[in-house]
């Protein structure tokens, strides 16, 4: 470790690629509906309703709404989703991990239909934010019967 390390290495405020909790919830409710490779108008309508009744989003004005997910959206295209949503976890608690990941279980159960690159997607979420196994099971299976109706 070199004498400069700690004074040249900027921090979290500074670096561009890291998120805040909203930014980081609103980064992997993207990456959910676009996991089937087809970004629909509903899906990002649904995904602007969800997120816009959560406590972290109540001073976003709709203008900033969008802006926010033009930007994520320009941030997936550019890096891709694995990039998006491991810079989206280092934003979270765990317990916004738990909500970021039953967000996202909602959104892609939304439809009533999993596509296996959703599922794939789900499987691999759980993992990348840590959630444990019998947690995201649980999350899934609340989720499955919220969408049944």
């Amino acid at each position: 470790m070199g004498i400069f390390d700690n004074v040249l290495t900027p921090d979290a405020s500074e670096n561009p690629q890291s998120m805040g909790e909203a930014e980081a919830i609103a980064s992997i409710a993207l990456v959910a509906i676009a996991a089937d490779g087809y970004l629909s108008d509903q899906e990002g309508q649904d995904m602007t309703i969800m997120l816009s009744r959560m406590h972290l989003f109540q001073g976003y004005p709709e203008d900033m709404l969008h802006r926010l997910f033009d930007s994520l959206l320009a941030r997936l295209k550019q890096q891709g989703p694995a990039a998006l949503v491991d810079q989206a976890k280092e934003g979270l608690t765990q317990e916004l991990r738990e909500t970021a990941f039953a967000i996202a279980t909602d959104l892609v159960l939304s439809d009533r239909t999993i596509t296996p690159q959703e599922q794939a997607f789900l499987d691999d979420l759980y993992r990348i934010l840590e959630i444990p196994g019998d947690t995201a099971l649980q999350i899934v299976q609340v989720m499955t019967i919220k969408n049944r109706g």
